[in-house]
């Protein structure tokens, strides 16, 4: 796939490296291509760097891995998505995000052309998605969305990335429950002394 990725920290990062080493085309979208967070992503095989215009402009999926709290600005920022597919990685925590919205993949699609948002990435931390392998198992990640392109385009990442399984829990009704869980996860890691090296596996009998 061509994937344009906008928020070059360390999920964004995380991502790209992963994507780009199973042969995906990888275009970073940044401000200023010359200067930016994560540069040296660029030193990986199928890795490049675009205006977030220009990398929109190519890629067929888009993530967005920015910060909650620019939401809107970023979406705005993104040229004309009509046709294109937009995975939505981040959370509103603590009530930090786009005012108005309970959601951030809501803004999103408030703010875009495209009607194919989905939500996907956003339930573990960056670590895990660096290596999802616990012990031989590797853990499962979850998608949520209207599109049904979307969630097809997320899950076939998802497995790219190393995850064995990424389950559709339902329509963009259920943004909000993807980012409660994201929330159970910052609240364990975080907040209950359980440290980051912690992941979500669906067990079946």
């Amino acid at each position: 796939m061509k994937i344009g990725v906008i928020g070059t920290g360390n999920v964004g990062g995380a991502l790209a490296l992963k994507w780009a080493k199973t042969g995906h085309a990888v275009m970073l979208g940044v401000r200023d291509v010359t200067s930016f967070k994560g540069k040296e992503l660029l030193s990986q095989e199928g890795i490049i760097a675009h205006s977030i215009a220009e990398a929109v402009k190519a890629a067929e999926v888009i993530l967005m891995a920015t910060p909650a709290t620019v939401a809107v600005e970023v979406a705005l920022s993104l040229g004309d998505t009509s046709g294109k597919v937009i995975i939505d990685a981040a959370n509103i925590v603590m009530g930090r995000g786009p005012k108005g919205f309970t959601n951030v993949s809501e803004a999103i699609l408030a703010n875009t052309a495209t009607r194919d948002v989905v939500k996907c990435f956003n339930t573990t931390g960056f670590n895990n998605m660096q290596n999802p392998v616990y012990n031989a198992t590797a853990l499962d990640l979850f998608v949520a969305g209207d599109s049904e392109r979307g969630k097809q385009m997320a899950q076939q990442l998802a497995l790219d990335a190393g995850f064995a399984e990424c389950y559709d829990i339902g329509g963009n009704d259920k943004f909000e429950l993807m980012e409660k869980f994201a929330f159970f996860w910052i609240n364990l890691a975080m907040f209950k002394g359980q440290g980051r090296e912690i992941g979500f596996k669906l067990l079946k009998r």
